[in-house]
């Protein structure tokens, strides 16, 4: 066996204190604003209830494969995306820092939408939005400026609870995996499903109710012989289950060597997609109740996905409905928590990668990237453009960077032994039910083939069409900056050297992974 110094040598490796603990913080990891916000409004738009179809046959064939892939490299190599991929081929660290950095951009935008949520939560016991959402969201609360500008005008309103939410998120990473990540994810979970099961109860009520709902699962069956359908609900599926940038590979390094780890992905992509389903119940109830209150159908409401539905379209209801402020404060309390448990997953990514390479502790660890992400948080998101900001590099580090990682992941694993043949052998080992052979196909072919159609439809539109009606030089900036920022700062990492003595040929590894 060789002798190279691993993180888990040179200090005593974080460990889960039991499957549950894991379990629980995968399925928080899963859970997060875009189940709330994204897949009602893409399942409506893409078939109603037939969209249904899709989406399990991509949760079946491609999300819970790659889920299996990032489970077998982390508790195989028992490290997190650099350690672990070059421990298969010294060459695989920069990949491992590139999931690495694709996370460190999410964390400085996402933190900025809690930060919107949990002053929500508080705005809605007045219903301080008045007769005009939209206004309110838009210019007084958030002070956006023009698609075609850019402003360092910082705005209090986010200011202030963004660096709350940044010194309760550090706070958690820095007691480590047992006592922050896991004690966090075991609270804030079941009180999140409680939260939002309150909710659904309380929409299923609202007059209107069936009519949303009949709009949310009519089929549209001929919907399936559309490509684009297909490829939406492979999407949703990829960000919701949050597979392809290390999130999952590094939560099963910390996994005991004896784990069922195909049973608990099984357990938590079902469960992401249960929670799903409820939203979608949830606030397509509230739209029904939203379209019969206006004396409209719910095909002729605007605004069913992403922040506008959030902070927009939701507040019109609260005010609408008997008891709203009720209402108001169980959704966006819900957007908080399912929002950190998201970002407490994103973070481990960075702080544990910074732990394996320079040997720090939890605690250092979170001293060191918290300074940066909570300056770049506040310089880029906590402004008058941070709406614009936040909207041009969430779809360009997902749809290019996300996407592009996915890719490389799998044919990584592909090529690189013990290839997809030796990780599925070695899930086989430890779990229950076994993998078939033909999850080697799955993601070393169909699923690359899948994501890359995915990712050259992506560039060929951002390229001829630009985005979203964006200034082209805020495009090029934030958009094709953040991917190229990930690139770059995944090729210093690699360079730099470890803080302790290992080997970085293959030639004594090999013998591990064999």
């Amino acid at each position: 066996m060789s002798t190279a110094a691993s993180p888990a040598k040179r200090r005593t490796r974080d460990t889960w204190t039991s499957q549950t603990g894991f379990l629980m913080a995968a399925i928080g990891s899963a859970i997060g604003l875009g189940n709330i916000w994204r897949f009602p409004g893409v399942a409506y738009t893409n078939g109603g209830g037939a969209f249904l179809v899709p989406y399990l046959v991509a949760l079946l064939f491609a999300g819970i494969p790659i889920l299996w892939l990032e489970y077998a490299v982390g508790h195989k190599f028992r490290g997190t995306p650099p350690w672990a991929f070059r421990r298969m081929n010294a060459k695989g660290e920069f990949l491992g820092w590139l999931c690495v950095f694709i996370c460190f951009v999410i964390i400085t935008y996402y933190a900025a939408v809690v930060a919107w949520s949990g002053s929500y939560v508080f705005y809605s016991i007045t219903e301080a939005w008045g007769e005009d959402s939209q206004t309110f969201f838009l210019s007084s609360f958030l002070g956006t400026v023009g698609s075609d500008e850019f402003s360092w005008t910082p705005v209090a309103a986010v200011a202030i609870p963004l660096v709350l939410v940044w010194a309760c998120i550090l706070l958690i990473a820095s007691f480590g995996v047992a006592r922050g990540l896991e004690k966090a994810n075991k609270i804030f979970l079941p009180l999140l499903v409680v939260l939002f099961l309150a909710l659904v109860v309380r929409a299923l009520f609202l007059p209107g109710a069936l009519e949303g709902l009949s709009a949310f699962f009519t089929p549209n069956w001929s919907s399936l012989t559309q490509p684009k359908v297909w490829l939406a609900a492979f999407a949703q599926i990829f960000f919701s289950l949050s597979v392809g940038f290390g999130i999952m590979l590094t939560y099963a390094s910390y996994l005991q060597k004896k784990s069922n780890v195909t049973g608990t992905a099984l357990v938590a992509g079902f469960a992401n997609s249960s929670f799903e389903i409820l939203a979608g119940i949830g606030v397509f109830s509230a739209l029904g109740f939203m379209a019969h209150s206006q004396g409209v159908t719910v095909s002729e409401l605007k605004g069913l996905t992403g922040p506008i539905l959030s902070f927009v379209t939701f507040p019109k209801i609260i005010s609408m409905m008997p008891g709203g402020p009720l209402f108001g404060v169980l959704f966006f309390s819900s957007l908080v928590l399912a929002g950190i448990t998201s970002l407490l997953s994103l973070l481990q990514v960075v702080s544990g990668a910074i732990q394996d390479k320079f040997a720090l502790t939890p605690a250092k660890a979170s001293l060191v990237m918290g300074i940066p992400t909570t300056i770049i948080s506040l310089a880029f998101f906590a402004t008058r453009s941070g709406l614009n900001t936040l909207d041009i590099i969430d779809n360009f580090i997902n749809n290019v960077g996300v996407v592009g990682c996915a890719i490389a992941m799998a044919l990584y694993t592909a090529l690189v032994r013990p290839r997809l043949r030796g990780l599925r052998r070695h899930l086989n080992s430890v779990s229950a039910p076994s993998i078939p052979p033909v999850w080697d196909y799955l993601v070393g072919i169909v699923i690359p083939l899948v994501l890359a159609f995915m990712l050259v439809t992506s560039v060929i539109s951002s390229i001829s069409e630009g985005y979203g009606g964006y200034a082209g030089y805020l495009v090029n900036i934030f958009g094709w900056g953040s991917v190229g920022f990930a690139l770059l700062a995944s090729a210093i990492l690699t360079l730099m050297p470890w803080s302790h003595p290992h080997r970085s040929s293959t030639s004594s590894t090999s013998k591990e992974i064999a």
